[in-house]
């Protein structure tokens, strides 16, 4: 079965499962929930909501990947307060936009932690935000899950005993060998690496000149630049990548200069083949590159796909809420939605009458004490008190963009969607 048979087969169980996901998708919830939510509750306090942060960009030019993560946390909340809450509390997210820009993130993740006084927090898109907005919470001892930056540095920054940072998004220190070890298996060779020069860019060059090195090579070229990198500028430094005999680009960089470099490669007339990190499946690439975006490979832990029962309930529900097929990050939204159930079962382990703090919240994500059953994976102990990060290479696939929207790159991969992958 080609990999567009298995999604066109895929898409004809949409319809006749409409109905069975939507009891399996509540049935989970009611199952986890709506134990502890039928317990009597002690006091009036009780009844105030249990406030979660939520930053992240939802303007400029991250917005496609903000807005997305704003949408699945959302989605996940609604679902939860449904059913109750817990013990008939409500779950409020209070949302802050960083505009991408790591001095506004810092402030406003300051500004959750000080002022809006909430109990856990996911977001950051932007790794340079993350490592600027990281700080205030983890001095205020407030958990907080990144479900859409990326950056190696971002677990880094504390030691993991002491650190109350979690990370559902794959960090590409697991994103830069899979892309690598997956060109090299095509038999590429000479890696041209074309790198921003943000936070993001820099760690991502890192992970894959190490993840060259594994393999006994170096990048043929390494190119620099800052964002705002036109078709023109990219050009300069496709030329110098030609002249070096790469045969494969690898650009570490966001959707705009993504779309720069392919439609340089492309007046070139040069059909060397581009392969990267998850940002290569945001629209603000696709759309600006157009037919030069086609066949560009790129890591992905969530195909859009509605391969299992899961991702059918979560992909419909997504359609019903915000009345759109389409989701623009597919996988900045069921990261945040998944980072959404991780927080409220970590708060579930919080006995009745005892307060919910960020101390507790962080040892129950530590030692989850029941299986979240998510749509990128199975959720089986997903973090430790040695281990903050719930994403492993096994995890992910390649993706490739095919008529405009990602699918899957590999026949295989497309076939094996079925089973659902588990950290090791």
């Amino acid at each position: 079965m080609s990999p567009i048979s298995a999604a066109a087969f895929a898409r004809s169980l949409l319809r006749a499962k409409h109905a069975a996901a939507r009891r399996r998708v509540c049935a989970a919830v009611l199952t986890t929930l709506l134990c502890v939510a039928l317990q009597p509750f002690a006091s009036a306090q009780e009844v105030a909501p249990i406030r979660l942060g939520l930053v992240g960009p939802m303007s400029g030019g991250s917005a496609d990947f903000g807005q997305s993560m704003v949408n699945g946390a959302q989605l996940a909340v609604q679902e939860i307060n449904a059913v109750g809450g817990y013990l008939g509390r409500k779950i409020e997210l209070v949302v802050k936009n960083d505009q991408g820009d790591p001095a506004v993130g810092a402030r406003v993740a300051a500004e959750l932690a000080q002022t809006d006084k909430v109990v856990a927090a996911l977001g950051f898109c932007n790794t340079g935000v993350a490592l600027t907005g990281i700080p205030p919470l983890q001095k205020a001892a407030v958990p907080l899950i990144v479900p859409c930056a990326t950056g190696s540095p971002i677990l880094q920054q504390y030691p993991t005993a002491q650190s109350y940072i979690f990370q559902t998004s794959p960090r590409d220190s697991i994103q830069a060998p899979f892309i690598v070890n997956d060109a090299y298996t095509s038999g590429a060779r000479k890696f041209a690496v074309l790198a921003d020069s943000t936070a993001y860019g820099e760690a991502g060059l890192q992970d894959v000149v190490k993840a060259l090195k594994a393999k006994g090579l170096e990048p043929a070229y390494v190119g620099r630049f800052p964002l705002g990198l036109t078709p023109e500028q990219a050009r300069v430094e496709l030329e110098k990548a030609r002249q070096a005999g790469a045969d494969v680009l690898l650009p570490y960089t966001v959707g705009p200069e993504n779309g720069s470099i392919a439609l340089a490669r492309k007046a070139m007339k040069w059909s060397v083949p581009i392969t990267g990190p998850w940002t290569l499946s945001f629209p603000n690439f696709i759309q600006k590159a157009g037919a030069a975006a086609e066949d560009v490979t790129m890591a992905q832990d969530f195909i859009a796909e509605p391969t299992t029962p899961r991702r059918t309930a979560f992909l419909l529900a997504y359609e019903r809420a915000y009345k759109t097929r389409r989701i623009p990050v597919p996988m900045a939204a069921a990261q945040a939605y998944d980072a959404v159930y991780l927080l409220t079962y970590a708060i579930l382990q919080t006995p009745p009458g005892k307060p919910i703090n960020g101390a507790g919240i962080k040892a129950a994500l530590e030692q989850l004490d029941r299986v979240y059953y998510g749509v990128v994976t199975n959720y089986d102990r997903p973090f430790s008190a040695q281990d903050h990060a719930a994403v492993t290479t096994n995890m992910l696939v390649m993706g490739a963009v095919r008529d405009g929207r990602v699918g899957f790159a590999n026949a295989q991969d497309a076939r094996n969607a079925v089973v659902i992958q588990t950290k090791q």
